[in-house]
């Protein structure tokens, strides 16, 4: 959990000062990542299921917001 820690802080650090716009996806990308790794992490430590199905409800989530950026950089359009 300390790593998963560590490499949220630097893609934050990549999210502020990121050059470019997919930079700033792919840090955020790597954050929600990390959020849902140390989701199941916790799952697996306390023996709580609750928290997988947290962690695969904010996969979903990540996908889709990661397809939408995505999108809207490359097109600049979501929904055509």
């Amino acid at each position: 959990m300390v790593v998963a820690a560590l490499v949220t802080l630097l893609a934050g650090y990549r999210v502020v000062v990121g050059p470019t716009t997919p930079d700033r996806v792919v840090g955020l990308d790597t954050i929600g990542t990390n959020v849902v790794a140390v989701a199941a992490l916790y799952a697996l430590g306390t023996d709580r299921g609750l928290f997988i199905d947290v962690a695969l409800v904010l996969c979903i989530i990540g996908f889709i917001s990661t397809i939408a950026v995505a999108r809207y950089v490359t097109e600049g359009d979501i929904i055509e």
